[in-house]
């Protein structure tokens, strides 16, 4: 069994080599997760984008995971080539977990957009197979990367949405280094970045900079209890 390092997720941008460098220096770095993102690929696209970054992220940091942002259909593919993919990031009007999970196994990681308190209830309240293993809630502010038509939740929202679930929360939505100290004594798993690393002239050391600001000491707010990261095993693939 293995631990997901939740602190740092990294989300991508792009498609070319220098998308898939800067997942590989990330991971190298620390971030526990690596997204790929690419909604405007071809699924033929895509899954060559996914197969690449995963090679590269296993070449150098084996025990970060690799998701694929809502296409378990892709992710499977991968995972049915050998790829170190680990699983799926669904929205709400992706395909339901349960589904997911029949078709990436059991083992697989699959998380789930939860950009409300509601939705974060609701997922909090899901049982079995139909329980993600980690919730993604955004935006924190208005990004440009993703129009979700919901309001920011601020750094006041989180406490909220970590008390309502169990579940490991990920803050997501233009998070900037800056933002880190705070964000994470607000009881959440981690933080998604985008720009802050993808955009960066290194990314690797921006992944650095940010694992560094996580739980600094010289904030001014008092840091919550953490919970330990979620125990997921690396996946064996998927049912035939």
């Amino acid at each position: 069994m293995g631990l997901i390092d939740w602190r740092l997720y990294l989300v991508t941008s792009g498609h070319g080599p220098s998308t898939v460098a800067a997942a590989a220096a990330a991971a190298a770095a620390g971030a526990g997760v690596v997204q790929v993102r690419a909604k405007h690929l071809l699924a033929g696209d895509l899954l060559d984008l996914v197969l690449a970054v995963a090679e590269a992220v296993e070449a150098v940091a084996p025990a970060t995971r690799v998701l694929v942002d809502d296409r378990a259909d892709v992710a499977r593919a991968a995972r049915r080539r050998g790829a170190a993919v680990h699983g799926v990031h669904l929205g709400q009007a992706d395909l339901p977990v349960a589904e997911a999970r029949e078709l990436l196994g059991p083992e697989a990681v699959v998380g789930l957009t939860a950009g409300t308190l509601e939705h974060v209830r609701a997922a909090d309240a899901r049982t079995g197979r139909s329980r993600p293993d980690y919730l993604g809630s955004g935006p924190f502010r208005p990004t440009p990367t993703k129009d979700v038509g919901r309001p920011p939740v601020g750094l006041a929202g989180y406490p909220l949405r970590a008390a309502a679930t169990d579940l490991p929360v990920i803050a997501i939505g233009d998070v900037t280094l800056a933002d880190i100290p705070l964000l994470s004594t607000t009881g959440i798993a981690g933080v998604a970045v985008v720009r802050e690393i993808m955009g960066a002239p290194d990314p690797g050391a921006a992944a650095a900079s940010c694992l560094r600001q996580w739980r600094r000491r010289d904030v001014s707010v008092e840091p919550r209890s953490r919970r330990p990261p979620t125990p997921v095993a690396r996946p064996a693939g998927p049912p035939a």
